[in-house]
């Protein structure tokens, strides 16, 4: 029931910036938690930022300070500000609607890499 679309990807060079936006099919002022995930080669997928609908946020530890996350319920948007990007940044980004009592939806990803 809730879609969500991925922008803003690309190559940038390291110490640049970059925003995400994910767009959702329906309001996400009801939604629990939005949030951001990447996953590079050979790698896990893991949590990069979160933010629940009461403003609260959570950060991996090799992002914090350096990226943001940020939430328009009249938009059915969620941002994520990149700066600082260095190539370990690199993967593919997707995200996150957690609604409550609801199946968690996913994105599907859009293609993020550091490199001069």
């Amino acid at each position: 029931q809730v879609q969500l679309v991925e922008s803003g990807g690309g190559l940038v060079q390291p110490g640049g910036s970059l925003r995400l936006s994910c767009a959702a099919s329906r309001s996400i002022f009801s939604i629990y938690a939005m949030g951001w995930y990447r996953q590079a080669p050979g790698k896990q997928r893991e949590l990069v930022a979160q933010i629940t609908s009461a403003g609260s946020t959570n950060y991996a530890g090799s992002v914090k300070g350096r990226f943001t996350i940020s939430r328009d319920n009249a938009k059915n948007t969620v941002y994520l500000q990149m700066n600082s990007l260095k190539p370990e940044d690199t993967g593919v980004y997707y995200c996150r609607a957690a609604p409550i009592g609801a199946p968690d939806y996913w994105g599907q990803g859009t293609q993020v890499t550091v490199s001069s």
